[in-house]
């Protein structure tokens, strides 16, 4: 009983309490340069401009041309502008078919805040992990990540606004347990926030725990993919801990079921933890005119108008798609408190 009352009456305003917090002095990364996260606007946290599938020792330049990309995506990323898109979390890892550039030029065609990132992506059976990664240790890996925020991108002076791994659904393998420790390594030099492809809880808190031996405090920690965990609970459990859940799936086609676990999570006072986005996109290389393209608006279109339907207000819509994202993603070391 204890327990439930400390859920549904004393964690909302913990929650709350530590969005107030954000200093006016916050930055996030954009791809041209750091902003103010105050003046973030409203984001999209988890989105796709391109994706290369081919794999890390496939892949080279030369694979597509940008003006080609550009044309097919500009659209879409203006319409999402003008329904009140403001900032653009891009999350193609390096390998994957990150393009630093790309993203340069389509943020100076639609003003959109657009943040790249660095990191490695270990899911797919390591499909995206160059080959000479897995011999180097978690600092030598963190030390690639750190000179992309130290030195920039390559020789394009770009910064990266997050850090991006990814593991696999079951639990951590000894090569992912490195990936995680290199994340955190680089989060305590940078301050840049680590966005985790995870899926399922169990992954989410050995991550969590991995941190922990670090230093780092799960305010650091984006659960990314957590709409795989049906139980709001668990969603809270990972909450209170300060960790971000991340329901990134969001489509057309299950516009009621995001409903139904947003209020879920309301109900039990976590809605201060969440992001939400629709991991949508993609241009695709190998594909005729870069195939099937998913647009960014049906947030926009459908959810937002549903979640008010039932009983949501501006200032929840608000917390959702301002607060909690620039506080997320602004640019600030989180150490764990002993």
């Amino acid at each position: 009983m204890v327990n439930k009352l400390i859920i549904k009456f004393l964690l909302p305003a913990l929650l709350l309490a530590s969005c107030a917090r954000q200093s006016t002095e916050d930055i996030i990364m954009t791809v041209k340069g750091p902003v103010p996260a105050a003046k973030a606007g409203t984001w999209l946290t988890h989105e796709h401009i391109l994706v290369d599938f081919t794999g890390a020792d496939s892949i080279k330049p030369g694979r597509y041309e940008r003006a080609a990309v550009i044309n097919k995506v500009l659209p879409y990323l203006r319409e999402a502008g003008e329904k009140g898109c403001s900032t653009f979390a891009e999350c193609t890892p390096e390998y994957l078919g990150r393009d630093p550039e790309l993203l340069r030029l389509l943020a100076g065609s639609t003003g959109l805040n657009i943040l790249t990132n660095t990191g490695f992506y270990g899911a797919v059976n390591n499909k995206y992990i160059p080959s000479f990664a897995f011999s180097l240790s978690p600092e030598q890996l963190a030390q690639i990540w750190i000179d992309e925020w130290e030195k920039g991108i390559g020789k394009t002076g770009i910064k990266p606004g997050f850090i991006k791994i990814a593991v696999e659904r079951d639990s951590l393998s000894e090569f992912h347990r490195r990936l995680v420790r290199a994340a955190a390594i680089t989060h305590l030099k940078t301050g840049l926030v680590i966005a985790s492809h995870t899926g399922p809880s169990l992954p989410a808190f050995q991550q969590l725990e991995v941190l922990k031996a670090e230093g780092v405090s799960p305010e650091a920690f984006i659960w990314v993919h957590a709409q795989a965990e049906k139980d709001a609970g668990v969603l809270c459990k990972a909450a209170s801990k300060g960790a971000w859940i991340s329901i990134d799936n969001l489509s057309d086609n299950n516009v009621a079921d995001f409903v139904s676990l947003l209020k879920a999570i309301k109900e039990k006072g976590c809605l201060g933890k969440v992001l939400i986005s629709h991991d949508a996109g993609w241009y695709d290389p190998v594909k005729e005119e870069g195939g099937d393209f998913r647009g960014f608006t049906t947030l926009f279109d459908r959810l937002i108008p549903e979640l008010k339907n039932n009983g949501f207000t501006d200032a929840d819509v608000n917390q959702i798609l301002k607060i909690n994202p620039s506080k997320a993603f602004a640019v600030r070391v989180r150490k764990l408190k002993r």
